[in-house]
């Protein structure tokens, strides 16, 4: 009979995995020794690998390069992260050895944009694509850095008002974009995204407004929607008709060369995670070149803003084990040293899985299990996992501690919690290091940020002015 944790493993997933292993009954993630992190930096603790970034940022160039190659396309690929999966600053630098533009979504982005040009990390010829309803403040940032020498800003229009706002403010000639208001999914409570110009608003809208600007030209039409890029009917009919408008627009618009097609790559959240990564990005390459050879215009320029694709397999969350209560006969509650809803909190705010895995103790016999975090609300648990929906551990013991770690949570959960700030039930923020590989490939490692102390959370609150 097959009893321990290990076994149970082998029986059900994928294991092991280009990510995880196992070394003498403990965990490996990019053969980082997990355990001996603890050991060095304790728990609760945030991981973020770094060169799980450029990894993930070279294997799209990659399977954008093949697919270009195979299908005879003859335009270019630009990959374009997307600021606020993480906006870090390790993140974004860590992308940007990788030749590649940024996409942005507030004015706070821009000043993003300039910092890393005081840094020396850009220069003026960043290209940036800038994204979401502009604010006054987000237009006035746009149009100082191109009247300053960022060429190569691209405002996507959201609205009418946008272009107005902008031809007021910059005094050169500048590129812009339209975004389309896509068709949602009929669960969705609405049918247009918010997002955007409607799809038959595009064409009147560019030969009244944009067709004989004396300084904006449309360069780029962006399509993206909620759901990301699936092989489903409903993509690939949303798809098709952005590419109608596109080849209406280009016809009479000669100088629009780009296409963006937003985010939307999934990333693996189970050990069972399957994905044909270079299939859809061949299949979205030759339906764009077959249908615009089919209309006689020339296929686009693509463009995509991959985020939680760019940074969310890098990170990582460790928790210890301190506790487990027996409700009943049949539940019992292994308790985290922190909180889902603070460090985590996708997994009650939309019920978002992650991978989850023990750290040690893999050679031990299994229960099932229910895991609770330290915040008095009842939404402050995880109960979903790869095992048939459910969560089997080693088993709790007061003398063996057991440690956890759930994974590839790189991507919006600290901007989403409130980094560094008042979290409920006062949970701190925890420790946050990085992981770099030096050119030995040995691990280096560098704490980020330290972990909150009461201090600073009653100063935040007012107590301690």
């Amino acid at each position: 009979m097959k009893i321990k944790y290990s076994e149970l493993i082998d029986q059900t997933l994928y294991f092991p995995t280009e990510e995880f292993n196992v070394s003498e009954n403990n965990l490996l993630f990019h053969d980082i020794p997990l355990m001996e992190v603890v050991e060095k930096f304790g728990t609760p603790l945030k991981v973020s690998y770094l060169p799980k970034i450029s990894q993930n940022i070279q294997k799209a160039k990659s399977w954008f390069k093949e697919a270009f190659e195979k299908t005879g396309y003859k335009n270019n690929y630009t990959y374009c992260y997307c600021t606020k999966s993480s906006h870090f600053n390790f993140v974004i630098e860590e992308a940007l050895r990788n030749d590649i533009s940024i996409e942005t979504s507030s004015a706070y982005d821009m000043d993003i944009v300039k910092s890393l040009y005081r840094k020396g990390k850009v220069d003026k010829n960043i290209e940036v694509i800038c994204n979401g309803f502009k604010t006054d403040d987000y237009l006035a940032k746009i149009s100082e850095m191109i009247n300053s020498g960022f060429e190569n800003i691209t405002p996507i229009l959201d609205n009418y008002r946008e272009l107005d706002k902008l031809t007021e403010s910059i005094d050169t000639t500048f590129d812009i974009g339209i975004r389309i208001a896509s068709e949602e999914e009929p669960k969705f409570e609405f049918y247009t995204s918010r997002l955007g110009i409607g799809y038959k608003d595009i064409i009147p809208y560019y030969s009244q407004k944009i067709a004989e600007h004396p300084n904006a030209r449309l360069k780029m039409l962006h399509f993206f929607i909620n759901t990301g890029i699936k092989d489903t009917a409903y993509y690939w009919n949303e798809l098709y008709k952005c590419l109608r408008v596109y080849a209406r627009l280009k016809k009479i618009a000669p100088e629009v060369d780009s296409l963006n097609i937003g985010g939307g790559f999934p990333i693996k959240t189970s050990l069972n995670f399957d994905y044909d990564y270079q299939y859809m990005i061949e299949e979205i390459v030759s339906q764009i070149k077959k249908f615009c050879e089919e209309e006689g215009v020339e296929e686009p320029n693509i463009y995509t803003e991959f985020g939680s694709f760019t940074v969310g397999e890098s990170g990582a969350n460790l928790y210890k084990i301190i506790s487990q209560k027996r409700q009943n006969d049949r539940e019992k509650w292994n308790m985290i040293d922190s909180s889902f809803m603070t460090t985590l909190p996708d997994t009650w705010a939309i019920s978002r899985h992650f991978i989850m895995l023990p750290l040690n103790r893999w050679d031990d016999t299994y229960e099932r299990v229910f895991l609770g975090g330290l915040t008095c609300d009842s939404d402050d648990y995880y109960n979903s996992e790869q095992h048939t929906n459910a969560i089997y551990l080693p088993v709790f013991s007061d003398t063996k501690p057991l440690y956890i770690g759930f994974f590839h949570t790189g991507a919006y959960q600290e901007t989403i919690g409130g980094y560094g700030g008042v979290h409920h039930c006062l949970m701190p923020q925890p420790r946050h290091i990085l992981i770099q590989k030096d050119e030995n490939g040995e691990f280096q490692y560098e704490i980020f940020r330290e972990k909150q102390e009461p201090e600073d959370i009653l100063k935040l609150l007012g107590y301690n002015q």
